[in-house]
C-alpha cells in the first residue's frame, strides 16, 4: 500500500480508539455515581494496579510493555479526572524527583501542589488542602529517609500506595567543570553521588539545600556554582546538564509513598507498614517478632528510630508482606500488640513495580 493508504487506515483506527475511549469514560461515570452514593474513594490503587497488569499481559507488541503502561497511566489519569477533581501535594518545588514520582503514579490530569518540606506534605493532606501526598521514604543506596519515618510518629495519615523509580542524578552548571567552586543539592542526592563528587570535585564546597530543584534554581543564577538534580530541573530552571548520571550506583532506585486518609483495599499482592515500641525488658524485640514467624509472614525491612520521648527508647518501623485485613497478618498484629507498648498500622497497599523489569517488590522480597 502507499503512504496515503496507510494513513487512511490510521485515521480509521484513530476514530475507533476515540470512540472506545469515550465508551470507557461513560462506564467510568456510571461507576462514579455508585461511588458517590456509597461515599467510596475515587482513587483505588488496587484497581489501577490490576488494570495495568492485565493490559500489560495482553500486550503482543510491537509496543513495549513500558510504552503501554505509560499510555494507560495517562488514560487512567484522564478517567479519574472526570470522576472528581484530585489534588496531590508533593515534596517540591517543581521538578524534584518526588514530583516526577507523583506524575508517574497519578499522570497529568490532576492538580499538583508543591510543599517546601516533607512535614508540609503531611500537613496539606491532614488539613484537607490535598487529597493525597507523595514523599520519599527509602533509597536503595542510602537507606531510609528519616524525616518521613519521624513524621509518621505524630501523624494519623496512612500509606495508600508505593512508587519505585530509578533515579539518575546529573551535575548541572552554566560553567565548565574546572570552574565549579560550590555544589548545591539535597542531602540524599549528595549521599548517592558521594564517590563521584569526591573524585571529580574534591575542592568544591557542598551546600545542602531543601531540595534538588531548589539547588538547580540557585546554581542557575550563581557564578561558578553547580547543582546535583534531575534533567527536568535543568530544563525548567535554565541550566545545562554538565555531566549526566553521576550517581554512584547504576541501579539507584528510590521508593516513594502516597499518603492519604484511608488504608487501601487488598489487591492480592500487598505490603503492610507498621510501627511499634517494645517494653523495656531483655528479649522484648525478639519476642515481638515471633508472631510473624509463627504465621509465616515475610518481613522485608526493619528500621529503628529514637522515640524522642525517653533516652534510649526506640520506635521500630517494619514492612511485611500481606494485607492487614488478611487472616494471618491480622492474627500476628494482635499478638504483637500484647508484647508491645503500642502498635500502629501505617498502611496496607499494593506492592510497587520495580522500574524497567516491572516485577513486583513482593515477589522479589526476602525476609
Amino acid at each position: 500500500m502507499s503512504i496515503e493508504e496507510h494513513r487512511r487506515q490510521l485515521d480509521e483506527i484513530d476514530g475507533k480508539i476515540v470512540k472506545l475511549l469515550n465508551e470507557r469514560t461513560k462506564r467510568v461515570l456510571e461507576i462514579a455515581k455508585i461511588k458517590a452514593e456509597q461515599n467510596a474513594q475515587f482513587y483505588v490503587p488496587a484497581r489501577e494496579k490490576k488494570v495495568l497488569e492485565e493490559i500489560r499481559a495482553k500486550n503482543e507488541g510491537p509496543l513495549s510493555d513500558a510504552a503501554i503502561k505509560a499510555i494507560y497511566r495517562e488514560i487512567l489519569s484522564a478517567m479519574r479526572s472526570v470522576q472528581a477533581s484530585l489534588t496531590v501535594a508533593y515534596f517540591g518545588p517543581e521538578a524534584t524527583f518526588t514530583h516526577l514520582a507523583a506524575r508517574q503514579m497519578f499522570g497529568s490530569f490532576i492538580e499538583y501542589k508543591p510543599a517546601a518540606t516533607i512535614r508540609d506534605v503531611f500537613t496539606e493532606v491532614e488539613r484537607g488542602r490535598a487529597d493525597y501526598g507523595v514523599v520519599p521514604v527509602e533509597n536503595s543506596t542510602e537507606g531510609v529517609v528519616t524525616r518521613t519515618l519521624d513524621t509518621f510518629v505524630e501523624s494519623d495519615l496512612k500509606i495508600s500506595a508505593e512508587i519505585l523509580m530509578e533515579v539518575s542524578h546529573h551535575l548541572l552548571a552554566n560553567c565548565r567543570l574546572e570552574e565549579v567552586k560550590k555544589v548545591y543539592s539535597f542531602s540524599q542526592a549528595f549521599a548517592q553521588c558521594r564517590t563521584w563528587l569526591e573524585s571529580n570535585l574534591p575542592g568544591a564546597e557542598l551546600v545542602e539545600v531543601s531540595s534538588t530543584s531548589r539547588a538547580a534554581q540557585i546554581a542557575a543564577n550563581e557564578a561558578n556554582a553547580a547543582a546535583v538534580a534531575s534533567e527536568l530541573a535543568a530544563e525548567i530552571y535554565g541550566i545545562k546538564v554538565l555531566v549526566p548520571r553521576i550517581e554512584d550506583s547504576a541501579g539507584n532506585v528510590t521508593r516513594f509513598i502516597v499518603i492519604g486518609r484511608e488504608i487501601s483495599d487488598p489487591s492480592g499482592d500487598d505490603k503492610t507498614s507498621i510501627m511499634f515500641s517494645v517494653k523495656d525488658r531483655v528479649g522484648a524485640l525478639y519476642d515481638s517478632l515471633k508472631p510473624f514467624a509463627k504465621y509465616g509472614i515475610n518481613l522485608t525491612k526493619i528500621e529503628s528510630r529514637p522515640s524522642r520521648k525517653k533516652p534510649w527508647e526506640y520506635i521500630f518501623f517494619v514492612d511485611l508482606l500481606g494485607h492487614c485485613k488478611s487472616e494471618n497478618v491480622a492474627a500476628a498484629l494482635e499478638q504483637l500488640s500484647e508484647a508491645c507498648l503500642f502498635v500502629k498500622v501505617l498502611g496496607s497497599y499494593p506492592c510497587g513495580m520495580l522500574p524497567a523489569r516491572d516485577a513486583s517488590t513482593c515477589g522479589n522480597a526476602k525476609g
